[in-house]
């Protein structure tokens, strides 16, 4: 990666400041109040980590029996361990001692697809409905480390089981609602669920959406599954239910009363399972343990977002993925914060929904992926203006780094100035927060995730040398020099995968798996993910430079850029676009004749990469498709268009995390004339 790109980019970009008024917002400090006392608690969590985090876990957690060493293991044997032989439950945590020192405060704020249904669930009733359904649970068996699959939308019942499983010491296994009958089969049956819990049918942008049907399909032929617990969500009739294994909700929990003892557990046992895909094979069970990964969940939410017990966070994730687990359900329960549960979309009924919400129920804290914002901003941005969005102090960006110009727009009209903004990087594995700035601590800087977290220890590492980069303004690998409490401790079922995987690309360090860099002031820039980087003639070129490059150009919405093997330059760079509505048709109608074709549009882009970086940047081909594959996350899939374009579109590997699958075969179909057609000429 060249080096000059950070130093370019961030030369003229000022560390700014928090707004002046942004404590002044609160009646009360912020929980670090600037920098200095930032850097002084980072460098204790990284030179002591025993002396950091063992006071931070007997004040942020409840335990039921004291842990007797901080931690042990390291990253170069894959055998990390926090808190070691302490016993505590996630479920106690989140639920219990909130509801006996305030029963009447609000836990879950939970916005239907209808907003006619909306409705607020308190402590004492989160923990009374979690009882009745850890007892429905207990009664069929499940026990301390049986794992249970969770099938069912973004509504508070979803909350309510995740936490049911844990109160019983179990492991849930959350499948996003989204999924296909197949992706489904596949996860239940990797992770041995015997007991699944779904709803008869889930609504999203009005339409309705037949969730029991597709459990059944993807359980069809699976003996594993003995139970499925099924949450009456619309009512239907006329829902198939399997006389001995599926049972109503409702009527089940009804025989149970209104509070069930929790189980202890260990601090390492897992208190959950999220599946994550790989670019080969199929979807790894991602392990996450219960002390370290609630104390992940609690400090990040603490301190990056200056969360206070009296809050409202605005999560707009779902729990099927790790922002919702972490920050719509750990991070803020555990902390005794209120939550957002959002079961719709930003567009419905209208594009005033996210304001709405925030108007209504006087959200402090707002997360969401850029990929939305990007959608608000581009038909939705008069909608803001509507709405009273002044109780907000902090917006968060999630699921991919956030372009400078977004980070300006989210600030100006989401923000209106007022708010400090939060872009942090981390994945599932980290389970919480690796790089983010502390909210009113840390100043910001558009398009940077800005620092590490407590215990993060990070680094750049040359790709080449696999050597640990010093200094400033350079660029490499980012990756973690030691294990923090958060991070997975392994691959479901498959240890060595997870060694491979995480562990062994750079022994001794924890690999990301993204490139970044490191500015002037030590701040992170995150380019993406590093199989994302093309060795062409020797250069070793970052796609996410070429990518930025190719968005300058009038036509271009949004581009994605991969490398394929070339027999003589080792790689080539092969760009994919999508251009802006009716750009082709617009610059017709006006007559500019040069933007009216396809081939004049790819050699007019092939012309702006070699002028923004060079001639050795230039891509071999630019195809323009309609839509780019993209995660429910919002990421570009760049190992679906290095497949296409290297001519194995029969090798795709697991698609199910894909947001857009239908976008394949068109893509398929341009690459095959724009692409694979003269290349056999």
């Amino acid at each position: 990666m060249p080096e000059h790109t950070v130093v370019h980019e961030a030369q003229n970009v000022v560390a700014r400041e928090p707004p002046h008024h942004f404590f002044k917002s609160q009646p009360r400090p912020g929980h670090v109040k600037d920098a200095e006392q930032y850097m002084k608690m980072y460098k204790q969590s990284i030179e002591d980590p025993s002396g950091f985090f063992g006071p931070m876990a007997r004040e942020h957690l409840h335990w039921d029996r004291p842990f007797t060493q901080v931690r042990a293991g390291s990253l170069q044997h894959g055998d990390s361990a926090w808190f070691l032989n302490g016993e505590l439950n996630a479920s106690y945590n989140c639920v219990d001692r909130h509801a006996f020192a305030n029963p009447s405060k609000p836990a879950l704020i939970c916005e239907a697809d209808d907003e006619s249904e909306n409705r607020v669930i308190t402590f004492g009733e989160l923990l009374r409905q979690v009882s009745e359904v850890a007892g429905v649970l207990k009664s069929w068996g499940v026990k301390k480390g049986d794992t249970v699959a969770v099938y069912l939308p973004m509504i508070a019942e979803a909350v309510v089981a995740m936490l049911a499983v844990a109160r019983l010491g179990a492991i849930h296994s959350v499948i996003f609602a989204g999924f296909s009958a197949g992706s489904l089969k596949e996860r239940v049956v990797d992770a041995g669920c015997k007991v699944v819990i779904t709803c008869d049918e889930g609504r999203r942008g009005g339409k309705t959406v037949h969730t029991k049907k597709i459990v059944d399909e993807g359980l069809a032929g699976v003996d594993l599954v003995s139970k499925i617990l099924v949450y009456q969500r619309t009512g239907s009739a006329g829902i198939p239910m399997k006389p001995g294994r599926d049972y109503w909700w409702h009527e089940e929990s009804a025989k149970h009363g209104g509070y069930l003892p929790p189980t202890p557990v260990n601090s390492e046992d897992p208190l959950f399972l999220l599946y994550t895909s790989g670019s080969t094979g199929s979807p790894k069970g991602v392990v996450h343990t219960t002390a370290g990964y609630l104390l992940g969940a609690a400090l990040t939410t603490k301190y990056v977002f200056d969360i206070h017990p009296e809050d409202v966070l605005f999560t707009a994730g779902d729990v099927g993925w790790i922002t919702g687990h972490t920050y719509a359900l750990y991070g803020p329960l555990a902390l005794g914060t209120a939550s957002i549960i959002f079961e719709s979309t930003p567009a419905y009924p209208d594009y005033g929904r996210y304001w709405r919400i925030i108007e209504r129920h006087k959200a402090t804290h707002f997360y969401v992926a850029p990929t939305a914002m990007r959608l608000i901003k581009r038909v939705g941005e008069a909608e803001i203006a509507k709405y009273d969005t002044s109780s907000l102090r902090v917006l968060g960006s999630v699921g991919e780094p956030i372009s400078p110009d977004l980070w300006e727009w989210y600030h100006e009209k989401v923000g209106n100035k007022n708010c400090v903004i939060c872009d942090t990087m981390w994945q599932t594995e980290s389970g919480s927060h690796l790089i983010a700035p502390l909210a009113g601590a840390v100043n910001t800087k558009p398009g940077s995730a800005t620092v590490p977290f407590f215990g993060i220890n990070a680094c750049l590492i040359d790709p080449v040398s696999g050597e640990e980069l010093k200094g400033n303004d350079v660029e490499g690998v980012l990756a973690v020099k030691d294990s923090w409490p958060s991070m997975a401790r392994s691959v479901w079922n498959n240890h060595s995968r997870y060694i491979e995987t995480y562990l062994k690309p750079y022994p001794g360090y924890y690999f990301t798996g993204d490139g970044a860099g490191r500015d002037h002031d030590g701040y992170y820039w995150i380019r993406g993910r590093v199989d994302d980087v093309v060795n062409v003639s020797g250069h070793r070129l970052s796609t996410a430079e070429i990518e930025a490059a190719l968005v300058e150009h009038d036509g271009v919405s949004e581009s994605a850029v991969v490398g394929i093997t070339d027999e003589l330059t080792g790689q080539a760079v092969i760009a994919f676009v999508s251009l802006k509505d009716g750009y082709l048709q617009d610059n017709a109608s006006a007559g500019d004749v040069a933007h009216i074709t396809p081939d004049n549009l790819r050699r007019e882009l092939i012309l702006q990469v070699r002028g923004e970086i060079g001639p050795f940047a230039s891509p071999k081909s630019v195809v323009v498709v309609n839509d780019l594959p993209k995660t429910r996350s919002g990421k570009i899939m760049r190992r679906v268009l290095r497949k296409v374009a290297s001519n194995e579109a029969d090798q795709l590997g697991d698609m199910s995390t894909l947001a857009n699958a239908d976008c394949v075969p068109s893509i398929i179909s341009a690459v095959e004339t724009q692409f694979l057609a003269q290349k056999k000429k």
